[in-house]
């Protein structure tokens, strides 16, 4: 696997010339003559005897495959001394990145330059002890020294750019903290020259340089943080180091932590940002792991405010509530929450809900012989996950799968079940997305009027100027109408409620004939009745100027669409709404409408409630599509393999 490293490497360069120090693991690096008899021979019984021969195959050597790597991952192929020399750069190249490819491996460093007392007193139980101390040392110079410290990585040729990307971070660390540790006392002095004298003393008796690395790493503290560390990136990609008893190192490799939850997912610390920041306050945290695990991804600094959050926790609360209740701030709670993302200590959710809609994800392990079956079972005593799960094979949301006469004990399990099956990744949320899609129905209207107007030239001319008397009467009262006020609004799905329109007839005709009767027959009318007739006017007139009033707020909003999705908005019964319209409106100019933002986003940051949002897409549901799907920022982790 790419992700692994092939070996750590310490190399340490000063006045005397460079060395290598140490590297783990401790097989030989100069030995492949073993490997290379077998290979040759294979080769040449699979040339065709019969083939030409070319000069260029004869200048061809073995794939470097082999040369360099062994099969269990490890780096063979390179002698110290050529390592050495490659790792020993000149000042110039130090405090910044190091990135050398030979053959199919990759070495990846953050050369640091130190500066470092040259008077150390090494503690040495024997009188070879002081005289090797004596040779690393100058005696009586209390002068500055600069010495070169690179902590190599060797890596696979084929290894992507983030994983280059997080070795280098970790190497410049490394070198950041021996910097430290070397400033406060003298630390990196010490520890190479006891590394440099073990050498000596294992040369003059010609022992294995197997057993000279073996016996550095048993009497230096820092060889033994070396090989902790690569140890741990291999197994978890988790380490927590300390250097010296003093300085405490966290360090995590997103590429191989996050397959301890899922195996095969390759997620890289790009993709994670770019959830990271797509962080809002609504979304909600499923730990994936016990609440004592989570103190080795922080330093001791920051352990006091994570337990605040922790305190806090709960998968049915979103982050803000979260960060009410820990007294901390949303910007602390995100900056915490990311680092556990980050460390594959918790994941991002929207709150648990009776409303949320899962199913279950498609690459979930869900085979005979998975090792969560086992695991479901031990968890939920009686429950088998196949049986669990089975729910989930469509959308289904928890309201669904539960009824008001369960028991509380009963429901409380279930969502037990679902947090446990979204921490293996077995079940994906699905959210609801909006698209504004209005309906061209225009031709179908045009096609229905030109029928009318042929079927009309059939008819007789009564009944064709009864016909048109009625139409003028039609056409008309909504033009005339303060009430319903415009053509276009007849033209809804459904048809306008008849008692509007008879009452509207009715009132008409009989201001119309009563004020006739007053002034022909009855010209000496009562004041009362004058009175009457004059206050009935007035409220037609005020009916008549708010009818206008909200005509025009109509049209004003209507001027965000185009003519083609005006004319279908108008012909939906609620955009005689101005509330409703009001609304949609102003979530189309939001750009809510454009299938990217969910309806829990929406509710969130206009306020609304679901079952209010819901009634709204009811009824432009002509205009309107709904969809469901994963949310992709949240999705895009686990994603990629």
């Amino acid at each position: 696997m790419e992700v692994n490293p092939l070996a750590v490497i310490l190399a340490y360069f000063d006045s005397k010339g460079d060395r290598l120090l140490y590297r783990y693991p401790y097989h030989t690096l100069g030995q492949t003559h073993k490997s290379e008899e077998p290979r040759e021979e294979m080769v040449n019984k699979k040339r065709n005897p019969f083939a030409v021969t070319h000069t260029d195959d004869l200048l061809q050597t073995p794939t470097q495959q082999s040369q360099n790597q062994q099969g269990t991952g490890q780096l063979q192929g390179f002698a110290d001394d050529v390592l050495s020399a490659l790792f020993a750069v000149k000042p110039q190249l130090c405090n910044q990145k190091f990135e050398l490819k030979l053959n199919d491996v990759r070495f990846v460093s953050h050369p640091t330059l130190i500066s470092s007392a040259s008077t150390v007193q090494l503690n040495a139980g024997n009188s070879q002890a002081l005289a090797a101390s004596s040779s690393i040392t100058t005696a009586g110079a209390a002068k500055k020294q600069q010495m070169l410290i690179n902590i190599v990585f060797a890596l696979h040729a084929q290894a992507s750019y983030s994983i280059v990307k997080c070795y280098h971070e970790l190497s410049k660390r490394l070198g950041l903290a021996l910097k430290f540790e070397e400033q406060r006392s003298g630390y990196v002095t010490e520890q190479t020259a006891l590394m440099a004298r073990t050498h000596d003393e294992q040369q003059q008796q010609q022992q294995p340089l197997e057993r000279t690395l073996e016996l550095i790493a048993e009497r230096c503290s820092l060889a033994q943080a070396l090989k902790s560390i690569c140890n741990d990136l291999c197994t978890t990609g988790l380490l927590s180091t300390t250097l010296n008893q003093n300085l405490t190192l966290t360090f995590c490799l997103p590429a191989k932590a996050h397959q301890l939850h899922k195996k095969g997912s390759m997620v890289d610390p790009e993709t994670i940002d770019r959830c990271l920041r797509a962080l809002k306050p609504y979304h909600g945290m499923l730990l994936l792991v016990d609440f004592a695990e989570l103190l080795d991804c922080v330093p001791p600094t920051g352990a006091r405010m994570l337990w605040q959050l922790v305190d806090a926790y709960n998968p049915l609360i979103s982050l803000q509530s979260m960060a009410s209740n820990a007294d901390l701030s949303i910007e602390h709670v995100y900056k915490l929450v990311s680092h556990l993302v980050y460390w594959a200590k918790a994941t991002i959710i929207y709150p648990l809900c009776e409303t949320n809609v899962y199913v279950i994800a498609p690459d979930a392990p869900l085979h005979t012989r998975s090792h969560l079956v086992e695991k479901f079972s031990t968890r939920f005593a009686g429950m088998s996950l196949f049986e669990v799960i089975s729910d989930f094979s469509l959308p289904t949301s928890i309201g669904h799968l539960t009824t008001p006469l369960q028991q509380p004990a009963r429901q409380g399990i279930l969502a037990q079940m679902v947090l446990w099956m979204l921490q293996h990744h077995l079940l994906m949320q699905l959210h609801t997305y909006v698209q504004f899609m209005p309906s061209d129905v225009d031709d179908e209207f045009g096609e229905s009027a030109s029928c009318a107007h042929v079927a009309a030239g059939n008819l007789t001319e009564e009944e064709q100027d009864s016909n048109h008397t009625e139409d003028d009467t039609m056409n008309r009262v909504p033009h005339d109408d303060p009430v319903h006020g415009g053509s276009m609004l007849s033209m809804s799905s459904q048809p306008l409620p008849m008692p509007a329109n008879s009452h509207r007839r009715h009132l008409t005709d009989d201001h119309f004939s009563v004020a006739s009767d007053n002034i022909a027959v009855q010209p000496s009318s009562s004041h009362k009745s004058n009175f009457s007739m004059t206050a009935s006017m007035s409220t037609d007139n005020c009916d008549s100027l708010d009818s206008m009033e909200d005509e025009q707020k109509l049209k004003e909003l209507l001027q965000v669409f185009s003519d083609a999705d005006r004319a279908a908005i108008r012909r939906i019964p609620a955009s005689l709404n101005l509330d409703d319209l009001s609304l949609l409106v102003k979530l189309y100019q939001m750009g809510y409408f454009k299938s990217e933002h969910h309806l829990e986003e929406i509710m969130y940051f206009e306020n609304l409630r679901r079952s209010q949002l819901l009634q709204l897409l009811d009824k432009f549901r002509d205009v309107l599509i709904l969809y469901e799907t994963e949310d992709p920022a949240i999705a895009s982790m686990y994603n990629n393999k």
